[in-house]
């Protein structure tokens, strides 16, 4: 349920509604919902100084109740990974 909430939340964000995929992951340390947007997106999805972010991490943790939640954002072009030098 918070997946599809998430989803619908971020498509009616941006303009590239049909990219976005939200993938639902189980982790010891809690759930992990990773956000994948369209390249030219993923600026209105953060939006300015992370409000965008916050404010959908902060529904997100209101719908989740007592469960652990972290909401990643990123864009499809992309890969996940440790990407650090």
């Amino acid at each position: 349920m918070l997946a599809e909430a998430l989803e619908h939340l971020v498509r009616g964000i941006v303009p590239h509604p049909d990219d976005v995929h939200v993938k639902d992951k189980n982790l010891r340390r809690g759930r992990l919902l990773e956000v994948h947007v369209h390249p030219d997106d993923i600026g209105k999805v953060i939006g300015r100084r992370g409000r965008t972010a916050t404010a959908l991490r902060t529904v997100i943790g209101a719908l989740a109740g007592r469960e652990s939640v972290r909401v990643d954002f990123a864009d499809i072009d992309r890969p996940r990974g440790n990407g650090r030098r």
